[in-house]
């Protein structure tokens, strides 16, 4: 078996609005696997986002254990989880979030200038396939350029867990293969250990591990025994 990166116990995250309590999550028991590529599925409101935030050190569970191999995260502290965040995590979400005033190469020097042991921003953008689009600023790219250099710019950091809200969610169906070419790429070079969230259930068809969510529970985890690349997928 390859080494546990995550382990939850009992996760569960309650949102209280006056009497009203809602339960993001209830319950979650999860291992995450160095070097895996996982994919988490179920509709809005499953409680997807809200464990990726909580394994990325983005919030804290109200309920329950967590761990990054043996690294508690449930009681660390802000500061804790800043340092955690930076030396061994890297996010893509949905819609980029790039500075819209500063080039490609730029937006990925925000991490590398911060990290302990980054990747140059040229090497980072060239493994996305910019390296001819470095100097470019966010609005002469197209949407799917945009998230390879979110994409970049989380890689540069060399992160050890790589977590993906959505990824393709804003793009049509040729530019979100051409991401999923790049994450399963970085998964397959360095071996890191990603986790794609999606509506999109032709996208599990490239994981190793599948693991499908309803009501802020896990419903089901299935291990795809062959993958199929990005480009085999049918939207």
């Amino acid at each position: 078996m390859p080494e546990t990166v995550f382990r939850t116990e009992g996760v569960t995250k309650v949102y209280q609005t006056g009497v009203v309590k809602v339960f993001a999550l209830d319950g979650v028991d999860l291992e995450l696997f160095a070097g895996e590529l996982t994919v988490l599925l179920g509709p809005s409101g499953s409680g997807k986002s809200t464990l990726l935030n909580i394994l990325g050190g983005l919030d804290h569970a109200t309920e329950g254990r967590v761990w990054f191999r043996d690294t508690e995260l449930t009681h660390m502290s802000d500061r804790g989880l800043t340092q955690y965040r930076r030396d061994h995590v890297g996010f893509v979400f949905q819609f980029y979030n790039l500075v819209p005033s500063l080039t490609a190469r730029e937006n990925v020097q925000l991490v590398t200038d911060v990290s302990p042991d980054p990747m140059p921003a040229e090497q980072a953008l060239s493994l996305v396939g910019l390296g001819e689009r470095m100097d470019h600023f966010p609005s002469e790219m197209s949407g799917g350029e945009q998230q390879r250099v979110a994409i970049a710019r989380a890689i540069a950091k060399r992160p050890e867990i790589l977590l993906c809200d959505e990824p393709t969610g804003a793009l049509d169906s040729t530019t979100g293969v051409q991401v999923l070419e790049v994450l399963k790429d970085i998964n397959e070079r360095f071996g890191t250990t990603t986790v794609i969230i999606t509506h999109n259930a032709d996208i599990q068809r490239m994981a190793h591990r599948v693991i499908q969510f309803q009501d802020g529970k896990i419903s089901d985890v299935k291990i795809n025994e062959t993958q199929l690349a990005p480009s085999e997928i049918v939207w």
